[in-house]
C-alpha cells in the first residue's frame, strides 16, 4: 500500500503539497505516483522565477516506463527547484516526500486540494 503523509494535501493528479506556513509551499509527486511510474531516469524542472497557471504542466518526470507531466495546483511562482534531482532523479523513488521533492513555490492560495485521508481513500 502506498504511503500517504498526513501533514500534506494532495491533488487529483497525484501531486502532494506541503504548506510551509509562510506563504510558500513544497511540492512533489505522491508515493502512489512514483510507484506507478517506476524507476526515474530524468526530471525536468522549472527555473527559479518561472510562473505557471493553475493546471499548467510545469515539470516532467521521466521513468523507464513513461514520461509524465506534473501540474500546477494553482497560479504560482517557483522560488526553488530541487537541483539534487539533476544528478539523482531516483530520489523521487526512494524519498518522494523528503529528498525527492520537486519545487518550492509561492502562491496566494490553493483551492481544491484533497486531505490525506480523502486521498488515501481514492487509492483503495
Amino acid at each position: 500500500m502506498s504511503e500517504v503523509r498526513d501533514d500534506r494535501q494532495y491533488t487529483q493528479t497525484h501531486e502532494w503539497i506541503l504548506d510551509n506556513g509562510d506563504g510558500t509551499y513544497t511540492m512533489g509527486i505522491s508515493d502512489h505516483a512514483q510507484a506507478l511510474l517506476g524507476d526515474m531516469v530524468f526530471v525536468e524542472l522549472p527555473s527559479e522565477g518561472d510562473e505557471a497557471s493553475q493546471e499548467d504542466e510545469f515539470c516532467v518526470v521521466e521513468s523507464v516506463k513513461a514520461a509524465s507531466g506534473v501540474y500546477a495546483p494553482t497560479d504560482l511562482e517557483v522560488i526553488e527547484a530541487n537541483e539534487a534531482l539533476d544528478d539523482k532523479p531516483e530520489l523521487v523513488n526512494s524519498s518522494c516526500y523528503d529528498d525527492g521533492w520537486l519545487v518550492k513555490f509561492k502562491a496566494q492560495a490553493i483551492d481544491g486540494l484533497i486531505s490525506a485521508e480523502d486521498y488515501a481513500d481514492t487509492l483503495d
